[in-house]
C-alpha cells in the first residue's frame, strides 16, 4: 500500500503518543478508533478524516487544529500563528481545561474584533462569556 500525502502528520502523531507515554493500543481505545487503523494512520497509509483527527487530538490532549494543518485539512500558511498560539495555550500544564477556554474565548474574541476571525468584521462588538458572565467589548462604546 503507498504512502499517501498527509504531510508528516503520521510521524507527528507517533512522537506525540510516545510523548503522552501511551501505547498505540492504549490511544487507539481512548480516541475511540481502531488499533490497526491508528497504525495505518501513524505510518502515512491512511488519510483521517477531521472528526478522527480531532478524537486522536483529545485523547492526546493537544490542539485538533494542530493536526488538522499537518493532514492538509487547514491552509497551513493563512492559520499557522492561530494554529501555534492555540495550540500554546491548550499545551499549557499550569492552566485548566476551563481556564483554557476561557482563554481561547478571549483570544477569539480580540481576532473578531481586529477583524481576523473567520466571520469577524472590524470593528464589531466581541462577547465573552467568563464564568457564565456575559460582557461586551467595544472600545468604540
Amino acid at each position: 500500500m503507498a504512502s499517501l500525502n498527509v504531510g508528516n502528520l503520521g510521524e507527528y502523531l507517533r512522537e506525540q503518543r510516545r510523548n503522552a507515554q501511551l501505547s498505540l493500543r492504549q490511544l487507539a481505545d481512548a480516541a475511540g478508533v481502531s488499533n490497526p487503523y491508528l497504525s495505518q494512520i501513524e505510518r502515512g497509509l491512511r488519510k483521517p478524516s477531521a472528526e478522527v483527527l480531532q478524537q486522536v487530538a483529545k485523547a492526546l490532549r493537544i490542539s485538533a487544529e494542530t493536526l488538522y494543518v499537518r493532514a492538509g485539512i487547514l491552509d497551513a500558511e493563512r492559520d499557522r500563528e492561530d494554529v501555534e498560539t492555540r495550540a500554546v495555550i491548550l499545551a499549557d500544564p499550569s492552566l485548566n481545561e476551563r481556564q483554557k477556554q476561557v482563554l481561547l474565548q478571549v483570544y477569539e474574541s480580540f481576532r473578531k474584533e481586529n477583524g481576523f476571525g473567520a466571520d469577524a468584521e472590524p470593528g464589531a462588538d466581541a462577547d465573552i462569556a467568563v464564568d457564565g458572565a456575559e460582557t461586551t467589548q467595544n472600545p468604540h462604546s
